[in-house]
C-alpha cells in the first residue's frame, strides 16, 4: 500500500468517525440530512469530485418516496445525498448487517439514519415495522434495489423483490436515480492520481407509481436506457 493510499484510509476513517459521533447528537431529520451533505461534501473536497446531477427538474422539492439507485460504489450513497441537497427530502437507507457493525462505516451508518436489513434472519416482520414507522415520521426511503454493488462488467444486476414490496405496504412513489459514472473506477483513478479532477453523473428519472404493475426493473432500464 502506498503512502497516498495510507493517507487517504486514515483520514477517511477519522472524518467518517468524527461525523458519525456528531450525528450521534443530532435528534431531528433536518439536521441528520444536513450533517450528512456536509460530510459528503468534505469528503469530496478531498477526493477533488464534483458532482453533475442530470434532470434535476424531475426531483420532487419535499415528501416521502423510495428512492431506488443503482450501485457500483462505495460512495454511491453520498453521491445521492449531494443530488437531493437542494430538497427536503430526507432518507433512511436500508444498510446491510456488514456496514451496521463495520468498524470504519458502522458509527456513521447507525447514527447517520439507516434501517438494518439482517438478511440471516428468518423472519423480516421487524425490518418492515421499522420502514413502517419511519415513513409515518415523514421520512423516505432509500435503496440499492440490486442488493450489493455491482462489480461486473454489467450495467446492472438483477433487482431484489424487496424494494416493490417496500412502496407498495407504504404507498411509496419511486423516485428512481442512475449513477452514470462508474464510481468504483473514480476511486481507482484518485488512488493513481491524487491530483485528478473528476465529475460523477448522476441522472433522475421519472416517478414511479407504487400501483405500476409493469416490471419495475424494466421500467427503469427504459427510462435511462440501459441495454
Amino acid at each position: 500500500m502506498t503512502l497516498h493510499k495510507i493517507r487517504l484510509a486514515i483520514y477517511s476513517l477519522l472524518l467518517t468517525n468524527f461525523f458519525g459521533l456528531k450525528l450521534r447528537g443530532a435528534k431531528e431529520s433536518k439536521k441528520k440530512k444536513s450533517l450528512r451533505i456536509e460530510y459528503s461534501k468534505t469528503l469530496f473536497n478531498r477526493l477533488k469530485l464534483s458532482i453533475e446531477v442530470k434532470n434535476s427538474e424531475k426531483l420532487p422539492v419535499n415528501g416521502k418516496y423510495l428512492l431506488i439507485s443503482n450501485h457500483r460504489g462505495i460512495i454511491d450513497p453520498l453521491v445521492v445525498e449531494l443530488a437531493l441537497k437542494d430538497t427536503d427530502i430526507y432518507g433512511l437507507w436500508i444498510s446491510k448487517k456488514e456496514l451496521y457493525n463495520s468498524p470504519f462505516f458502522g458509527l456513521f451508518v447507525r447514527n447517520g439514519g439507516a434501517i438494518l436489513l439482517d438478511r440471516e434472519k428468518s423472519q423480516m416482520g421487524s425490518f418492515f415495522t421499522d420502514i413502517k414507522s419511519n415513513v409515518n415520521r415523514g421520512d423516505s426511503i432509500f435503496i440499492f434495489p440490486e442488493g450489493t454493488r455491482n462489480k461486473s462488467s454489467k450495467l446492472l444486476l438483477e433487482f431484489k423483490n424487496g424494494f416493490r414490496i417496500i412502496a407498495i405496504k407504504n404507498r411509496l412513489p419511486i423516485i428512481p436515480v442512475y449513477i452514470r459514472t462508474r464510481t468504483d473506477e473514480v476511486l481507482a483513478n484518485f488512488l493513481k492520481d491524487k491530483n485528478l479532477k473528476q465529475t460523477i453523473i448522476i441522472e433522475i428519472g421519472d416517478i414511479i407509481s407504487y400501483k405500476e404493475r409493469g416490471n419495475l426493473e424494466d421500467i427503469y432500464k427504459k427510462q435511462f436506457d440501459i441495454k
